[in-house]
This record gives structure tokens, sequence and C-alpha cells, in this order.
């Protein structure tokens, strides 16, 4: 058997080196040595992981080109996702996070079996997983999660904190005709054997910080932020905190009263549910609109003092709107954390929820 070629990766200006074998993608040899690169869809659609090949022979494979346009690659950008290395490369990141880097975790795969599955709306769903070994995370990252049985992978992010490294909760919102949807309200019962991969994502809690944090989620987007929040009131740091949340009618509302409690005991903690198509049955006495524009609205009305860390999670339509609206807020990019959850497609496990 012939060894595999191995080429070495050097990425500036941070001057971190690593190992990728021909034929593996650039961003998974980054994974399985723990080196936390920026990325989102894992695909080659969202150009969360692009960068500049500034020496070395690389081909950039199976991508979008609205994620990647011809003349970007042209002129050597690549998606390290999509990125096979046939020569030792010196590779350019146009965004990355130091913390990140500095808090990198290595892939690892993990075994596990489903404790539950309850309802929490009539569409999104709580999982509860044991796992044979504790895993390791930040708050607001995510995982594949296998049900190998059904030959099903999708990834999720975690509900949960390190505080119980051996029970992973999900919160995942059900698709019509969804692979993984279909098996919510059915073939997935307590005892059934589940793979776990991770950690993934780079929208997770940064710590000490005394700014405000905005939150502002969508559908199950509520599952990372969530997690954020919940591992923001564990360590006892006070910072001010809004969390807005986009839903259609009051019957998409769920922790209604797991907020409050929260709102009771956190000091300038605010709830805010924002329902862009509420009825007359709903008697709604709160926000109405789009998420992103109650974000706008509110935050213009009552600005706090001190630089703010944003953390948006949901469908690419609300992360694409709220973008905008941060930026004018006067949110800095390197504070704008984004988990963007893409359609699942046939080919790959995408981050749907």
């Amino acid at each position: 058997m012939s060894a595999k070629t191995v080429h070495t990766v050097r990425f500036e200006p941070v001057g971190v080196e690593m190992e990728v074998e021909e034929g593996e993608w650039v961003l998974d040899a980054a994974f399985r040595q723990g080196i936390a690169l920026p990325h989102g869809c894992r695909e080659g659609r969202c150009s969360s992981c692009k960068c500049v090949v500034l020496d070395g022979d690389a081909e950039v494979e199976g991508h979008s080109t609205f994620a990647l346009p011809d003349h970007e690659r042209d002129g050597g950008q690549v998606l390290l996702c999509r990125t096979y290395a046939y020569s030792d490369l010196t590779v350019e990141l146009l965004n990355y996070d130091e913390d990140a880097m500095r808090r990198s975790i290595a892939i690892k795969t993990f075994e596990g079996e489903l404790v539950s599955v309850s309802s929490l709306t009539h569409d999104i769903r709580m999982l509860e997983i044991k796992v044979e070994q504790p895993i390791r995370f930040w708050a607001g990252q995510f995982v594949e999660l296998s049900v190998p049985h059904a030959g099903v992978t999708r990834s999720y992010s975690m509900a949960s904190t390190q505080s119980s490294p051996d029970t992973v909760r999900f919160i995942i919102r059900k698709y019509p005709e969804g692979a993984f949807s279909s098996l919510l309200d059915g073939d997935l019962k307590p005892g059934t054997p589940v793979t776990l991969k991770g950690p993934y994502g780079s929208c997770f809690r940064r710590e000490e910080r005394p700014g405000p944090m905005v939150l502002v989620g969508g559908g199950s987007g509520m599952s990372p932020l969530w997690s954020i929040l919940q591992d923001h009131i564990e360590s006892g740091e006070q910072r001010p905190i809004r969390f807005y949340y986009g839903a259609r009618t009051r019957k998409d509302l769920f922790f209604v009263e797991e907020f409050a409690a929260i709102a009771a005991k956190l000091p300038d903690f605010e709830f805010i549910p924002v329902l862009s198509q509420a009825t007359e049955e709903d008697a709604w006495q709160g926000e109405t609109g789009f998420v992103h524009e109650a974000v706008e609205r509110i935050q213009r009305a009552r600005p706090q003092p001190g630089e703010v860390d944003a953390y948006t999670c949901g469908p690419p339509p609300m992360v694409d709107a709220l973008l905008p609206v941060l930026q004018r807020l006067g949110v800095a990019l390197d504070r704008t954390y984004v988990d963007k959850f893409t359609q699942a497609s046939a080919s790959a496990p995408n981050h749907v929820h």
C-alpha cells in the first residue's frame, strides 16, 4: 500500500501550521487537528471559510458560485471546506478569531443513545441523548448527529452546557418530508443508538466581557442561544442581555415560563418575543413584525453603553436581514457571531435544526 501524500498548510497572519492529506478537504484536516478555522455550512455554500491562497497548488471543487464567484476563485480565493491541497500551501485568513483558535477542540466521535423526545411546540422537539464519554464543547457549538440504523446524519446545535457533559440536549424543528424530522415522532425511541461527531462552530459564548449581549434567534435557533444563555448564568458573570426571538404566532413560542424565571433573578435581562403573524386569537400585546425590525427599533430606543456582543442563530433570511441592522447599530463585525441554518441536501449533513 502506498503512503498517503501529506502537505503542510500555513495560515497567515497567525502563523499556525498543520498537515493535510491529498484527497482531504483542508477544513476537515483542521477539524481533525483541533484548529478552529472560521466555517459555516461546510459544503461550499456560505463563504464563511473564504480565504486566499498566497502560495502553492490548491483546487476548489463542488462549491456554489454564489459563495465563491469565478472571478474570486481566479484571483486565488478559496473555500477551505471545498479545497484540496496538491502542494504545501500558504493561506491568508480573511477573517479569523484568535480567541476561537486558542480554544480549539479536536473533533471526535461519541457513541450514545436516545433518552427522550419531547414536544416544545407543534413542530419543535427537544431531544435528550446520553453519551458514553463526556463531550467537551463551548456553549453555542454543534455536532453531526447520526442515527445509524436509519442512515441519516444532520448537524444540530446543543441546547445544553458543559454542566452535563454526558447528557446532551438538542432543540430541533420538524420539516415536512425531512429525513431526520420524519424520525422524531416515530422511529426515535428511548434506547435508540446514535452517534455524535464534533464539536463544530465558532458561534460560541465569549467569556469575561462586560458589555451588553444581544441574542437573536428564530425557530430552532433557540437551541444554541439557550446554551449560551445558560452557560452565561452558570458562569456567574454579569452583563446586560437582550434576547430576541422571532416566531409566527403564540403557539410557536416556548420556554416562556423559563424566561420569566430568568428575568426575575438575572439583573438587566429581557426576553423579547416577536410575532410576525399574530392572530386575533393570540390576543398578543407584545412586539410584532419581523424580529430584525424589532431589534433595530428597541436597541435604538434603549441603547446600552459598552461594546455589544451579538449572537444570531436561525434561518438564512432572518440572519441576512439582521446583519445590516447590527452594523447600523454599531455592533463590530468581530463581535458579531453567526450560525446560519441551511436546508438539508441529500449529499451533506447540513446544519438544519
